[in-house]
């Protein structure tokens, strides 16, 4: 910890956990309770998958618009007036009944407010990182995904009490608004957060970047989200419809998934200091496609259930290694590389949502079976990049020592918290 952190950045850093907590938790609410949505209003298949579909590509409009306003006012000001909208359109979503307009304006709006937060949230974590002079930024999605899994707990409890979709959605954005509200306050101010890289300087270190290794570990992380947005979004309805789970158990499909994804981030690191990134993203992939297959084999709820904590506990290894792997290859310390491989993780869940919803409406016993093939078979795609792992620092000029000293590392701030997946 750096010795000039004071008691406002432990006040900030916290500020900054509820953020990504409150994030994990609506998120999850939401995601695994897509059956009974479907079920209220009475949506078919195709219909669905367009809804899903919505809210990644809405997001993205959000993060860049969130973006836009950060110079001026701060992430502070974003982030504490889209966390509660998040959490209101949740609850907005459950009183829309079987009003399929009001369904897609709700949902809309949902996407708009989660890309604004994912992008404000991820900005106070780096303020806070930067601070503090120490890497933490693990630690946040590690909350996000805590988070989930209690989000996910309670949309089984609120099915097992056979509560309204409004009633379980309100209770959970209570809580999410109450907690945003009660520590926004503490987040850092524009003042606070310091100054990003001017655009001449981002120019300069986007011709000294490399593309090439770039796309080999951005095509890796693309496959993972696409396996991820698989999860994320159809995982409950799968448990739902093709094997027959009740209300309660389909949203436990997801709650497996963030668990071993929590167990797994917690030793990757270790593992890659032990093993090297290309065997730890080898086995990370293995063990992938093999949680993959077993969801797609799964005669019944239990053993899918099993097969998605398999599916979480390797590909959520992908991920972090890849951010690794590009920063190596970033001589700027700007963040260039790392921003760059984070575009991979919007198309892959863009596509997952996009492939998995074209599929599964074609058969209308076994469509969502077949549909997770795809993202199964994508997997493979990970072992033919994992050379690409192995990555060593750019060689070349460095940058004028005023750049590198002035300016502190940044991660690109419209990074998905369902990174934590």
């Amino acid at each position: 910890m750096s010795e000039g952190t004071t008691a406002r950045d432990r006040r900030a850093r916290f500020a900054a956990y509820t953020a990504f907590a409150v994030q994990g938790l609506c998120f999850a609410s939401l995601v695994t309770q897509v059956p009974k949505m479907q079920e209220s209003h009475h949506l078919s298949d195709a219909t669905l998958s367009l809804v899903l579909l919505m809210v990644p590509l809405v997001a993205g409009v959000g993060s860049v618009a969130s973006g836009a306003l950060f110079q001026r006012l701060g992430s502070a000001p974003v982030l504490r007036v889209s966390q509660p909208a998040v959490a209101v359109t949740i609850a907005l979503i459950g009183l829309t009944g079987d009003n399929d307009p009001a369904l897609y304006v709700t949902v809309a709006a949902f996407g708009l407010f989660v890309g604004a937060v994912d992008a404000s949230m991820n900005a106070q974590a780096i303020a806070v990182e930067r601070r503090y002079g120490i890497s933490l930024i693990t630690g946040f999605y590690a909350v996000w995904s805590v988070a989930g899994i209690l989000g996910g707990l309670w949309a089984s409890l609120a099915n097992k009490l056979d509560l309204s979709l409004f009633t379980g959605f309100a209770i959970a954005a209570a809580v999410g608004v109450a907690a945003s509200l009660a520590t926004g306050g503490r987040l850092y101010r524009r003042a606070e957060e310091g100054d990003g890289p001017t655009a001449e300087e981002l120019k300069a270190a986007g011709r000294s970047v490399p593309w090439r290794p770039i796309l080999v570990v951005g095509a890796a992380m693309a496959v993972a989200y696409l396996a991820d947005s698989a999860i994320s979004s159809y995982g409950a309805k799968y448990l739902d419809d093709e094997l027959s789970a009740s209300d309660w158990v389909a949203p436990l499909g997801y709650v497996a998934y963030q668990v071993t994804m929590v167990v797994s981030r917690a030793v990757a690191d270790l593992a890659v200091r032990r093993s090297g990134a290309v065997r730890v993203v080898r086995i990370g992939g293995l063990v992938g496609v093999l949680g993959m297959a077993g969801v797609v084999a799964a005669p019944n709820a239990a053993v899918a259930i099993a097969a998605f904590a398999l599916a979480g506990l390797g590909l959520s290894v992908i991920a972090p290694v890849s951010f690794s792997a590009a920063g190596r290859v970033d001589p700027t310390g700007l963040g260039v590389a790392v921003a760059r491989v984070n575009i991979f993780n919007y198309v892959g869940f863009v596509l997952g949502a996009a492939v998995v919803g074209a599929i599964a409406p074609l058969s209308a016993d076994h469509g969502l079976r077949i549909a997770f093939i795809v993202p199964t078979a994508l997997i493979l795609v990970v072992f033919a990049t994992a050379k690409g792992f192995a990555v060593s620092s750019q060689v070349g000029d460095p940058l004028e020592p005023p750049l590198r000293a002035g300016r502190s590392s940044r991660h690109d701030p419209g990074s998905r918290a369902r990174a934590g997946s």
